[in-house]
């Protein structure tokens, strides 16, 4: 009720899209000097037409208005080579370089949104591949990349909904950079074969973002984002106790933040610190099955971390049973636990029938209650 008292503030999201794409690439083996190399040249081609991506207030479930509703048409295309190289038995190096150009058409029935953009960018990697003996690998990577922000933030230098040149903060909309750098850094830790049937990895991690745009879904506008760093350490582990059986658990811890000075604090929203993945999964005959915990911890919702979601603890159940050769039935319990969990919360004020005044609050999307799936596979 915060922006429409009448009707609520209910949204219609609605997007239609064609994907058309090609990748091609060439691979031959050679030398360099007197060392075994190995070298791929390849192209990417990719394009995307949304026609129409609305954003429409609704109320019931039933259309009432437009906030807005654009054609997006979106190419891309990327040339890239890489070269592997044994220079001893115990050391390779990757490297290699990626280029990629786009090109942004938005149509918007806000003629002040509309427009054209294109953008290009370069990205160099490297990775060095060390193998002290038989059991081990240690891998160092660094790598450049880039993420594609929202088309219509590109474009867009008007609020759809009040035609006016700045947000409901009363900051001036900016239209957003096409490309963003991202710098990333890995170092890790493979063991093979100490332990029977036993893989395992260890990794240390860095990714540097110039900036990170934010969709407003509720207004239909763009919101420029801070530069972040994310850093973390993961552990990874395979376990074969049997034929036809393997066990795994996934352990990651992170921290994410803003790299940049602001009052408002430092914490990225929504970003999950703890995760944790645990399965077991096999075939004996006929049958097969499996079972995996997955634990979401708490994160905070808020840059000053002052309101956190809580953690979440989800298992899930499969079994399988072959009828016949290209016949299998499938049963799926889904939290099987019964939790209750969320899938993702958020916290920004809203307004309910009979409140006085908008109240901030977190606002969930819950997870799905405990549910029984079957299927019937049939192989042809």
């Amino acid at each position: 009720m915060l922006d429409d008292p009448d009707h609520g503030d209910q949204y219609q999201q609605s997007e239609s899209r064609q994907i058309l794409g090609l990748n091609a690439e060439r691979t031959w083996q050679h030398k360099l000097g007197s060392f075994a190399s190995e070298t791929a040249i390849g192209v990417q081609l990719r394009q995307d037409h949304l026609a129409p991506v609305g954003l429409y207030l609704s109320e019931e479930r039933r259309r009432l208005s437009t906030v807005r509703e654009d054609e997006v048409k979106e190419r891309s295309s990327a040339l890239y080579v890489s070269n592997s190289t044994t220079w001893t038995p115990w050391l390779r190096t990757v490297a290699g370089l990626r280029a990629d150009r786009y090109s942004f058409d938005v149509d918007s029935d806000t003629a002040a949104n509309s427009g054209k953009v294109d953008a290009g960018i370069n990205s160099p990697k490297f990775t060095a591949i060390f193998t002290p003996g038989k059991n081990a690998e240690v891998y160092l990577n660094w790598g450049r990349g880039f993420h594609s922000n929202d088309a219509r933030g590109i474009t867009g230098t008007v609020d759809p909904k009040t035609g006016l040149a700045v947000d409901a903060d009363g900051a001036r909309i900016e239209r957003a950079t096409p490309l963003v750098k991202a710098t990333g850094k890995e170092a890790g830790l493979r063991l093979v074969g100490l332990v029977p049937g036993l893989q395992t990895t260890i990794a240390a991690w860095q990714l540097d973002l110039d900036s990170e745009l934010i969709f407003i879904g509720d207004a239909g506008t763009t919101e420029a984002g801070r530069p972040s760093r994310r850093h973390g350490v993961e552990l990874t582990n395979f376990y074969l106790p049997a034929k036809d059986w393997i066990i795994d658990a996934n352990l990651a811890w992170s921290q994410a933040r803003f790299r940049d000075s602001d009052p408002a604090g430092d914490f990225i929203p929504g970003s999950i610190s703890r995760t944790a993945s645990v399965g077991v999964s096999g075939e004996s005959g006929p049958w097969s099955g499996g079972m995996r915990l997955r634990y979401f911890g708490p994160r905070a919702l808020v840059e000053d971390d002052s309101v956190r979601s809580p953690s979440s603890t989800l298992v899930n159940l499969k079994l399988g049973y072959r009828l016949a050769a290209n016949l299998k039935l499938t049963v799926e319990v889904l939290n099987l636990l019964n939790r209750r969990v969320s899938d993702i919360d958020y916290y920004y004020e809203s307004q309910l029938p009979g409140e006085a005044a908008p109240v901030a609050d977190i606002h969930t999307h819950p997870g799905e209650m405990r549910t029984l799936r079957a299927g019937l596979a049939w192989q042809f």
